[in-house]
């Protein structure tokens, strides 16, 4: 083998061992909070907001901040640079993406899951299914 193609191989895998190593830094799975805080990088918590603490919006430094709690329940506030997410009122789950900043988590993303139209359009039909079911027939004379 020729010293070129020695050469050319150690670095495509020296570029592949890069590669690799960078994504695997940026692929982690969910963490609730307490996991978040031990890393001290950047994290995805799953969880569901809390509906019957306060929610804020300031203009002034555009954050949006809430209440969330994990799988495990712990209640954090979550501090987002951004307006509310659409839907959030609606979301069944929320996760986040950033890092613990102290007692709050610092928010780069927000993904919102909302319940499946699907889901409610299915309910709708075996709903209207029973409904005209239990409802007397056009013609039939009921006693």
């Amino acid at each position: 083998m020729k010293w070129k193609s020695i050469l050319g191989l150690i670095a495509m895998a020296g570029f592949a061992g890069l590669l690799l190593m960078n994504f695997g830094s940026q692929v982690s799975g969910y963490m609730n909070f307490e996991q978040a805080a031990d890393t001290g990088s950047k994290a995805h918590v799953v969880g569901t907001w809390v509906e019957n603490r306060p929610t804020r919006y300031d203009r002034s430094q555009n954050v949006f901040s809430f209440y969330m709690k994990d799988q495990t329940g712990t209640v954090r506030k979550v501090r987002y640079p951004s307006p509310k997410p659409a839907n959030f009122e609606q979301a069944e789950k929320v996760v986040v993406e950033g890092q613990m900043n102290g007692e709050a988590f610092a928010a780069s993303h927000i993904l919102v899951k909302c319940p499946s139209k699907y889901n409610d359009a299915k309910g709708l039909e075996k709903q209207a299914t029973q409904s005209s079911s239990s409802a007397p027939q056009a013609g039939l004379r009921t006693e």
